[in-house]
């Protein structure tokens, strides 16, 4: 497993929760009927949603297709949740 900085845990965990609200919002689907409908691997949206992995950008466009959101606005709403002083990247 690669090493993470908590800034990269934080932006992880805090994208899976807005994946999770997205999906319980728009679909009011389980994690594992999402994941079979659309040809997800349920195993990856759970470690995705509870922040234990960081995702390729294939997987996370699915999802955004699978929640019937664009991705950009996903990332959106991950930018607002961690304000404008959130950085990576030490300043």
């Amino acid at each position: 497993m690669q090493y993470k900085n908590e800034k990269t845990l934080h932006l992880i965990k805090t994208f899976g929760q807005i994946i999770k609200k997205t999906r319980e919002k728009n679909t009011s689907k389980s994690q594992t009927l999402l994941a079979y409908e659309y040809e997800l691997d349920s195993g990856n949206l759970s470690r995705i949603e509870n922040g234990k992995i960081d995702s390729k950008l294939t997987m996370l466009w699915r999802i955004s297709e699978a929640l019937g959101v664009p991705l950009s606005q996903i990332i959106k709403s991950l930018e607002d949740e961690l304000g404008e002083d959130f950085h990576i990247i030490d300043q």
